[in-house]
């Protein structure tokens, strides 16, 4: 055999044996090794589920001489290090809100009767990275319904909770735990592991005994299974290892609902502190407005009403211009998250240089629930910057396009993701559309 690679699916065959072995790098895929000795690349995506008023953030010229639009004009320091993109949407996923969940998968028809979503961008980006972090992805969210909403859904089409406490989650990051703390969580990870060994004893008596379809399906069932395997394994030898040493002190909690930027401040916070530290190299984050209630916009003002009825503004000017307010103050946030990276430096680079901010949305226009032309903007991880790439507002690219790019700039091997037809490589040929 040419290709002596210890692949996902060659491991599975072998699940006796193969599975019980640590990690190991020459079971890498070839281009995360080689992306590993330039620096790692990362990822954070975020979504607010009720976007932005599109006329003041989408530029009226296109290139690299388009004048900066009213919400862009915050982030003027950073124009080289962003690319803001329109024509953009994903095929087939329509139907106002329930389109959240697919933002980062592009599964089509939400609405359908036996919808079932498929494997987030986050998640795929994780299985083909292997685990060389503590945690392959962390899921975060601002005023989440955690039980309905995620931006992160595993190959079987599950949602995966986001976490919305930023205590929880620097103790999950920097707390050790002491000798026994430590055995317990073991003995946890022990137990569930015996528990997938007990089932897959049990499924494969009856396997031969079924028709075509039902093993396929079986099959299906098991290899999710074995992933679980897997990620128990992978828990365990990370359970054995020290985890870093933060300067920062532990977050106070940001729990009322009204304070809606305060959390969202804190959570990107806690989601720059992630990658900084090497806990991850891919972080979610839902904004979750549809879920809020009338919030904070400034020292001495609040809404009037909440996140959505704002958002269905009807061009009623007090709502419009409580969402304008509302939309730059996440530009704002924004700026201060480039801020941040572009100061801490990652070898001979910013982490700035070596992370992929994407913030954008599932939502074109709240108000009328269009989920066509999507907000997207996409800044850092060494791409070529400083242009809006405008393609057809009325025949959309897929957004998929771009998220093979970003793929592919983490060094792993991909064509296709979601409803792809392509790459977006004009952020790193320099080529335009």
């Amino acid at each position: 055999m040419n290709d002596r690679r210890l692949t996902r699916r060659r491991c599975l065959r072998g699940a006796g044996v193969l599975l019980a072995l640590p990690f190991l790098n020459s079971a890498a895929p070839r281009s995360a090794r080689a992306a590993g000795s330039a620096g790692p690349q990362r990822m954070l995506l975020i979504s607010n589920n009720l976007g932005v008023l599109p006329k003041p953030f989408f530029p009226q010229g296109s290139g690299r001489d388009y004048e900066l639009s009213p919400y862009l004009s915050a982030l003027s320091e950073f124009r080289n290090d962003f690319t803001v993109f329109s024509g953009l949407s994903h095929p087939g996923v329509v139907g106002g809100h329930s389109t959240e969940n697919c933002f980062l998968t592009a599964a089509r028809g939400p609405t359908k009767s036996g919808f079932r979503n498929q494997i987030s961008l986050d998640q795929f980006a994780a299985e083909k990275l292997g685990p060389v972090t503590r945690f392959p992805t962390l899921n975060l969210g601002v005023n989440i319904d955690k039980a309905n909403r995620s931006l992160a859904w595993t190959r079987d089409g599950v949602l995966l909770p986001a976490e919305d406490s930023a205590p929880a989650l620097f103790r999950k990051m920097f707390v050790q735990g002491d000798s026994a703390a430590v055995q317990k969580q073991l003995k946890k990870l022990d137990e569930r592991g015996s528990i997938l060994d007990t089932l897959l004893d049990d499924t494969a008596q009856f396997r031969r005994d079924l028709g075509r379809d039902d093993k396929s399906r079986l099959d299906q069932y098991l290899t999710s299974v074995r992933e679980i395997e897997e990620r128990l394994h992978t828990a365990r030898e990370w359970e054995l290892r020290s985890k870093p040493v933060t300067q920062e002190s532990p977050p106070e909690d940001v729990q009322d609902h009204k304070l809606f930027f305060e959390k969202y401040d804190l959570m990107l916070s806690m989601a720059r502190l992630a990658l900084e530290s090497e806990s991850t190299r891919i972080v979610t984050l839902m904004v979750d407005a549809f879920a809020t209630p009338a919030f904070k916009l400034g020292d001495n003002e609040n809404t009037t009403t909440d996140y959505h009825n704002l958002s269905h503004h009807g061009q009623a000017d007090d709502k419009v211009k409580q969402l304008e307010a509302a939309d730059r103050r996440q530009m704002t946030l924004l700026k201060k998250l480039l801020q941040d990276l572009a100061s801490k430096p990652d070898g001979d680079a910013r982490l700035l240089d070596r992370t992929m901010i994407l913030f954008g949305s599932n939502m074109g226009d709240a108000n009328t629930h269009d989920n066509s032309n999507l907000p997207i903007l996409l800044a850092g991880g060494g791409l070529r910057h400083g242009r809006h790439l405008a393609f057809k507002r009325d025949h959309n690219t897929p957004l998929s396009n771009l998220f093979v790019t970003m793929l592919q700039n983490m060094g792993l091997e991909t064509e296709a993701f979601g409803s792809s037809t392509g790459t977006l490589n004009e952020i790193t040929t320099g080529d335009t559309p």
